[in-house]
């Protein structure tokens, strides 16, 4: 039996050592895997007390969690190493890089790359904002009005002008063009409502990571295709996609007992408490958190910790991911496939638990990567 072939990237890490993401772009090229990605962070989503405490065989000795390369540094390191392996940040944001300056390092980017960049781009994440004293209001409409002037520096040439509320240019020139790569590609990271506007009216790509059923993806799907619509534009241009966090075991008893240690049950916190209540439970950070948008890691104590991941029910734990064996994992994206998916970026966080579990995952991920791309 066939199944739409899905398109598989593949997360880099953007955390030193720097051999690190060389040998996953590696693996990527041997394994002819559409797109391999960085991220945009200052800091990282697990606090020290549980990188300390509950990922000691991943973590280096006397390193941090919050050890970030400059994404856009290391894009142009890697460019002259993808080959057709199309290149991307998932996510950066608006409020800490000005749209020109972004506009500029993916134009720069198409200069030493054989296939499009993707500018993965959201409204961004507290952890990278409010400690570093740049404010987090209004960040959709910030948003908005950056992806008018990437889209602009992206396809005008000569001064421009922008009279907006946030951003406001006066004459304005990027006259850099893209070079043998081709356009840069704009795919946006939402989930609500103006969000999924935003994706149907500029993005060329949707790249949500909040876990969905096949059921949500589709539905939210449709509204970005309506708002495609809405706006002049082909619905059927822009890519469906996902980040997808999977946790696979030997066995379906072996998936469960993964989703019980500490390192799964802290990724389930960063879930929204929209999600929780799906499941009929409160989040211990309160029914206005919006998951890892929300969360500054180094504002939890340990003791605050241990609770909120003692109240972490089945159900949520669940919910929050793809689990099970890898032919369980394998259905479960074909059915997002089925709703509408078609660029699938696996994160096998049963790696996190131990060294044996991560040298599972690694190969039923790449079992499930060559799968998904055949289509059987």
């Amino acid at each position: 039996m066939t199944h739409p072939r899905v398109a598989v990237g593949l997360g880099l890490g953007t955390s030193p050592p720097v051999w690190r993401p060389r040998t996953l772009l590696r693996l990527a090229r041997v394994m002819h895997l559409h797109s391999a990605w960085t991220v945009d962070h200052f800091l990282g989503f697990f606090p020290q007390q549980i990188w300390n405490r509950d990922l000691t065989w991943t973590a280096r000795p006397g390193s941090s969690p919050h050890e970030y390369f400059d994404y856009q540094v290391l894009l142009g390191h890697l460019a002259s190493r993808a080959g057709n392996v199309r290149l991307g940040v998932g996510v950066t944001e608006a409020l800490r890089r000005h749209p020109v300056l972004i506009a500029q390092t993916f134009l720069s980017l198409s200069h030493l790359t054989k296939r499009p960049p993707i500018l993965g781009i959201g409204a961004g994440e507290r952890e990278n904002l409010e400690p570093y004293g740049i404010s987090f209001e209004q960040p959709v409409g910030h948003l908005e009005e950056a992806l008018q002037i990437i889209r602009l520096c992206f396809r005008s040439r000569g001064p421009f002008d922008f009279p907006g509320k946030h951003y406001r240019l006066d004459g304005a020139v990027m006259d850099i063009r893209p070079g043998r790569g081709g356009v840069p590609e704009i795919w946006i990271g939402a989930h609500g409502p103006k969000m999924l506007r935003l994706v149907g009216t500029y993005g060329d790509g949707w790249y949500p990571s909040v876990p969905m059923t096949p059921d949500d993806y589709g539905a939210r799907l449709a509204t970005i295709r309506t708002s495609a619509e809405a706006a002049g534009r082909d619905p059927d241009a822009i890519t469906p996609s996902a980040q997808l966090i999977v946790v696979l075991g030997r066995s379906e008893e072996h998936a469960r007992s993964l989703l019980d240690s500490r390192p799964l049950r802290y990724l389930a916190l960063m879930a929204p408490a929209s999600l929780w209540r799906t499941h009929g439970a409160q989040h211990p950070f309160g029914d206005a958190f919006r998951g890892f948008i929300d969360l500054v890691p180094q504002h939890l104590t340990a003791d605050e910790l241990d609770v909120a991941m003692a109240s972490v029910p089945r159900s949520v734990l669940e919910g929050a991911m793809l689990w099970g064996t890898p032919e369980h994992v394998l259905g479960g994206i074909r059915e997002l496939a089925d709703a509408g998916m078609r660029h699938a970026v696996l994160s096998p966080a049963s790696a996190l638990v131990s060294r044996r579990d991560a040298l599972f995952s690694i190969r039923a991920v790449l079992g499930l990567m060559r799968r998904l791309q055949s289509g059987y």
